[in-house]
Formats: C-alpha cells, structure tokens, sequence
C-alpha cells in the first residue's frame, strides 16, 4: 500500500471519529455540571440566539485535533510542539470563560500575550517572508520578530473569536482559508503540512454538522481561541514554506479576521467606548440586522454567515491570480479594506435609519 493511499485511510477514520466526537459532546455536554457550557445569556451584545445552547464545541474541538496529533506522530514519527503547546494554551484561555469563571477581557489579553510570546519565542516562530522593506530588521532580531508575530497571531485569534456570533459564520470563512492553504500546499508538494491541514477542515466539517444551519452546539471562546491559533500557524508556515508567494496574499486571505478587529478597535475608541469590550455595532450585526428586517431573526441568523462568507470568497479569489506578485497582491490587499469600510459605512447608516 503506497503513501498516499495510507495517509488517505487515516484521513477517513479521523473523519469518523471526528463526527462521533461533535455527535457525543453536543448529546452529553448539556448535562456536564449542571449545564455550565449552556449558553443562557441572551441579553449581551454579541448574543443572536434565543435558546440555550452549549458552548462545547471547542472540547470537540480539542479532543479531535488531540487525536490527530497521534495520527501525525504514527506516520511520520514527528510531534507537532508548536502546535501542540500554542492550540493547548489557547483553548485553556477560552475554556475558562465557557465554564463561566469571570476573568476580566484585560486580565484574559494579558495572559494571551505572555503565553503567545513564551511559545513564539521559544519554538523560534518567524513570519521570514515579508514584503515591506521596512520591517525587514525583524529577520535579524529575534525579540523583535516575537513581538511583531504575537501582534498577527493576537489580531487572528481575537478576530476568529469576535465573528463567532452567527451559526457557521466563523467555521466557514476558516474552511474557506484551510481549503485554500490546503491547495497551495499540495501545488508545492508539502504533502505533510498539507495532511494537517485537512484535518482541521475535517474537525470544522464536522462541528458545522451540529452548527449549521440550527444550532445544536456552538464553539464558545475556547474553540474560537483554539481554531483562531490553528488557522494563525497554518498561515506562518504555508508563508514559510512558499517564499514565491507574497505575503501580502496571505494578508489578503486573512483580511476580514484581521480587519474586523484593528477597525473595531479604533471605531469603538472614536465612539468613546472601551475597545476590549463587545458592543453590536460589528460588520456581521449590522448586515444580520439588515437581513432580519426582510427574512427574520431566526432564517438571518444562518442566512447572514452565507451572505457574508459568500462576498468575502469573492473577493479574495482575484488574489490567487496574482499571489505571486507583490506589487499587486498589495495593491488588491488595501483595495479590500477600503471595500471594507465602504461597506460597513453603507450598512451602518441603512440601519441607523
């Protein structure tokens, strides 16, 4: 039996075991100490569901990209570290707020920070490839570098977080970057990374089952934290590891994550407000307004992430014509955020009327 025809064998038990874990944990979770994953909290911000639903899915989440972790080891006899202790550490932040132990959203961002940076720093994780000339003393620091890569790796997984409010608004726009990695991967022949890829677009398949379009399970902080590292990793090393692409496709392919959070921050700080703290003004909670006012609350809710996920796939695509001019692919990254804005404006102003 060749390679490939073993790697696919394990691919396909992983996806079973997968589902059977998202199928037992979104049954047994609600039951789990009295229902301390059930989300109840209908009146904040960020809320647009009317029932109570578990927050379980970042468990699922773990306990199937755990048992991947052993898979990879049995074909390539390689423990994936930086993975393992950065996913592990993420999770455990957002797992906390899920059991509904009050941390204060300052107190949670500082120990985010020092615990990427202990990892970053010492696995040696370097963004190597980056098109602006400026940042490139970077290559040479090595504080330097930690710092600048925390920075990208705290907009990501803040940003996977703060869209996780919709049913598959977060999972697909993760599946749609995987599958888009996962190509590019395979075009360069790095069958390995690739196969670690597809699990995780397995495990996202698998939670959007029990998500979409009704919400049987939702992924709570600590699988948004969790796939929010995942997808961060799978972006630093595909960089890494295609050195002909620029980097700024990669900004382009992460540029509604990134973007939601580095305008939200100085939108809520225009507004007076606290950036750290949730409100409904987001991207996704004016167009789920929008929608509601045509469709309803409860078909929105689903409706929107389509919507949105539909409009992002759109216009990342130009950008894999020309991934590998840097000239372009930044010309195509900033025309997006102006996109952005244009369209957060309009819709920001229907629904203020």
């Amino acid at each position: 039996m060749g390679t490939e025809s073993i790697e696919s064998s394990f691919l396909s038990i992983f996806a079973l075991i997968s589902f059977f874990i998202f199928l037992l944990t979104s049954k047994f979770s609600p039951i789990i100490k009295s229902g301390v994953l059930l989300d109840t909290d209908f009146e904040k911000p960020q809320s647009f569901h009317e029932k109570a639903v578990s927050r379980s899915g970042g468990i699922a989440a773990i306990i199937s990209i755990s048992i991947f972790f052993v898979i990879y080891y049995l074909l390539y006899s390689k423990i994936l570290y930086e993975y393992i202790f950065i996913s592990y550490s993420m999770f455990l932040i957002g797992v906390i707020d899920d059991l509904k132990v009050k941390v204060k959203p300052f107190k949670r961002l500082l120990i985010m920070i020092l615990m990427l940076f202990t990892f970053i720093y010492f696995f040696q994780i370097k963004i190597l490839n980056i098109d602006i000339p400026l940042l490139e003393f970077i290559y040479n620091n090595h504080f330097f570098s930690s710092i600048f890569t925390v920075l990208c790796f705290l907009f990501i997984i803040n940003g996977a977080n703060l869209i996780d409010g919709f049913n598959g608004l977060l999972s697909l726009n993760l599946i749609i970057i995987n599958v888009i990695l996962a190509y590019i991967n395979l075009e360069n022949a790095n069958l390995e990374f690739s196969l670690l890829i597809i699990a995780q677009i397995i495990i996202l398949l698998s939670f959007l089952l029990f998500n979409f379009p009704k919400a049987k399970i939702f992924l709570g902080d600590s699988g948004a934290y969790l796939m929010g590292s995942l997808i961060s990793l799978n972006v630093v090393i595909t960089n890494n590891l295609t050195p002909q692409i620029s980097s700024f496709f990669f900004c382009t392919l992460l540029f509604y994550l990134f973007f939601e959070v580095f305008f939200s921050f100085f939108r809520k700080l225009y507004e007076g407000k606290s950036p750290i703290y949730p409100d409904n003004k987001h991207l996704h909670m004016l167009s789920f307004y929008k929608l509601s006012a045509v469709y309803g609350r409860d078909k929105s809710n689903f409706l929107n992430s389509i919507f949105i996920n539909l409009v992002y796939l759109i216009l990342i695509l130009p950008g894999l014509y020309f991934m590998e001019h840097p000239n372009l692919s930044r010309y195509w990254f900033f025309i997006l955020l102006l996109i952005y804005v244009i369209f957060y404006s309009r819709l920001y102003h229907l629904t203020k009327n």
